[in-house]
């Protein structure tokens, strides 16, 4: 898909990044993705997110496409004068470090602001202010304290979900504190400072069960040891693979028993009501898991299909590579830093009947450092002494 067909929204938006890891580089993305001119800037020799090993090796490649890359060496009076100046012609700056690190380099909202009065300044943090805000805070440490692990491990055993998904969800946030923003500069002319956190990501997150005790007095458990909300709505085995089955209403219920030739449950004239089935959940799921057991999944889905019950086979995160329903704009071509070919998820919006999403490459470290300050009226032997100081990187 080009470029020139996809939604872009934020174009002529432009964005300068101090991120690493994953929330920060996520804001960076998202606004990517709907148009906006980013400029990631990274320390010479690239950001470390480059180089992690094991669970964080998607990191960089997931969250950084459709960003330009220029290496400053923030230490030294040139590299530092170069991020005032990005920052001095940016309407977004976008960082995620530990508190005070950019204020140390004369990075603050406040000193940029006296500069670039229109200049949105979104901080992603552990924690907004309080008595935590000094802590240093990740994704894991966020789904502890906020009761998100809790949640989702069973009784005595807290586990994380099992992706960044505060990061990304704070990045959201953030994002949605950016778009506020931008809005309201176009009525006072001003910008301001935005802050997301992870710890209160994870409590909205979880407010859920947080208004489940208030409304009902008693503490929601775990949800492997939960009592749904309806009889059947758990992963049922089959003769092959396993599948998520949920029968949410009476109607669905009376559809499900017809379905599968539950005719003696159906006969049951007591589990006609929802609550009555929840009730009864031991008399009903060891036939329901009976009669799965003896199917494999793909006959269950042959029947499930287009009959409105809730149902999901157990994907992997290497099948949706090749999910029928991502193939229909839902992954975007992107070339690696390493130069091999993959696909990796868009923005999941649709916006005016379009996707969004183009082929992208990554970019090496300061691949784009001489035309980004080229871009800022950087005349070429300006760029060629940044470079020979070693306050300007390039691959």
């Amino acid at each position: 898909m080009s470029a020139l067909n996809v939604p872009q929204p934020l174009a002529g938006i432009r964005v300068v990044e101090f991120t690493h890891m994953v929330m920060g580089p996520a804001v960076g993305h998202v606004l990517a993705g709907l148009g906006a001119e980013v400029v990631r800037i990274e320390p010479i020799g690239g950001d470390q997110t480059r180089r992690l090993l094991g669970s964080g090796s998607g990191y960089f490649s997931m969250y950084n496409r459709g960003k330009r890359s220029i290496c400053l060496d923030l230490k030294s009076p040139e590299g530092l004068a170069v991020a005032r100046d990005l920052a001095g012609q940016a309407d977004v700056l976008i960082e995620n470090f530990r508190p005070g690190a950019l204020d140390r380099l004369g990075l603050s909202y406040e000193e940029l602001a006296e500069a670039n009065l229109r200049l949105i300044y979104c901080s992603e943090k552990g924690f907004l202010p309080g008595p935590y805000e000094h802590r240093t805070a990740l994704d894991e440490v966020a789904q502890m304290m906020g009761g998100l692990a809790y949640m989702t491990g069973p009784p005595g055993r807290p586990l994380r979900a099992g992706s960044s998904v505060i990061d990304v969800t704070g990045g959201m946030f953030g994002v949605i504190g950016i778009l506020a923003a931008l809005e309201e500069r176009h009525r006072t002319g001003r910008g301001q400072k935005v802050v997301a956190s992870l710890f209160e990501t994870t409590a909205y997150l979880v407010g859920q069960h947080m208004a489940q005790f208030a409304v009902t007095g008693q503490a929601a458990a775990p949800m492997p040891a939960r009592i749904s909300a309806w009889a059947i709505y758990d992963v049922f085995e089959t003769k092959d693979e396993p599948i998520f089955i949920g029968v949410v209403s009476d109607v669905l219920w009376a559809k499900f028993c017809a379905l599968f030739q539950l005719d003696e449950l159906w006969a049951d004239e007591s589990l006609r009501a929802n609550n009555e089935r929840v009730l009864a959940r031991d008399r009903i799921l060891p036939q329901v898991r009976a009669l799965f057991a003896s199917m494999t999944r793909d006959e269950i889905v042959a029947k499930l299909e287009c009959t409105g019950l809730p149902f999901a086979p157990i994907g992997r995160p290497e099948d949706m590579f090749d999910d029928p329903q991502l193939a229909e704009g839902g992954l975007e071509s992107v070339t690696l830093d390493t130069g091999a070919e993959t696909r990796l998820p868009t923005i999941p919006l649709q916006m005016n009947g379009k996707r969004p999403g183009s082929p992208v490459t990554l970019p090496s470290a300061g691949a784009d450092s001489r035309a980004v300050l080229a871009s800022m009226g950087y005349d070429e032997a300006q760029i060629e002494a940044l470079v020979a100081h070693g306050a300007v990187g390039v691959p």
